[in-house]
């Protein structure tokens, strides 16, 4: 074709970033609420998952 392979594409390329947002998402939610209850801080919790704090707080608003 134009020598480019499907996982070059900028479509492709958006489209995996989006599905492994929302996998992030999904994985937050269930995982935030358990942190939580074991004591652990928003900010902890950020800081250990490696992810911004607003994610973390999002989800815990989410299971409140």
């Amino acid at each position: 074709m134009l020598g480019l392979a499907l996982e070059q594409t900028r479509v492709y390329q958006e489209a995996k970033a989006e599905g492994r947002e929302e996998r992030e998402a999904e994985i937050l939610k269930v995982t935030v609420p358990l942190l939580l209850k074991t004591g652990m801080s928003v900010e902890q919790i950020a800081q250990q998952l490696n992810v911004d704090l607003e994610s973390v707080q999002s989800a815990a608003q989410q299971n409140a």
